[in-house]
């Protein structure tokens, strides 16, 4: 006994047809949450026009992106201009909206308010430092806890 499509491959291949021809609704993919972060952390001088369209659709449906958009490039401002004074507005603005993953953020830097206001006002940097502690942690990593203080002192001396 067959099992299985008794009809003919006329029909099939009819079926077929129509399905292939149909128009299909065109809709573009949306952008991923990757693309849209790197978006909105880039100066928006240096995105293309069809980058600057694509945002500005994504904000316009997203009121939450749009003010966190606002926020990233307010703080941008002041870390790269040298605006620390303006940081308690900031804080003050941050709070007043309904971003809780803001709130956050600005519950850290209250911690330790003084030493940011710093940082983003003073020209002096401990990123120098900073990667010399960075270079020996790692030279330590790798030697696993095999050996003392001599030779981890050589090999920072001679790295």
């Amino acid at each position: 006994m067959p099992i299985g499509y008794k009809g003919s491959y006329q029909r099939v291949r009819a079926y077929l047809h129509d399905k292939r021809t149909s128009p299909q609704p065109v809709t573009a993919r949306p952008p991923s949450p990757r693309t849209v972060a790197g978006w909105i952390l880039r100066r928006p001088e240096t995105l293309t026009e069809t980058e600057q369209l694509q945002l500005k659709a994504v904000r316009a449906h997203c009121p939450e992106l749009d003010a966190l958009t606002g926020y990233v490039r307010s703080f941008a401002t002041m870390l790269t201009e040298r605006q620390g004074e303006r940081l308690p507005a900031w804080l003050d603005a941050v709070r007043q909206d309904d971003l809780p993953s803001l709130h956050t953020l600005a519950a850290g830097i209250d911690r330790d308010r003084d030493a940011v206001i710093a940082g983003l006002t003073l020209p002096w940097s401990s990123g120098v430092v900073e990667g010399h502690v960075n270079r020996i942690k790692m030279l330590k990593r790798q030697m696993f806890g095999r050996a003392g203080f001599a030779l981890l002192r050589k090999r920072v001396l001679l790295a």
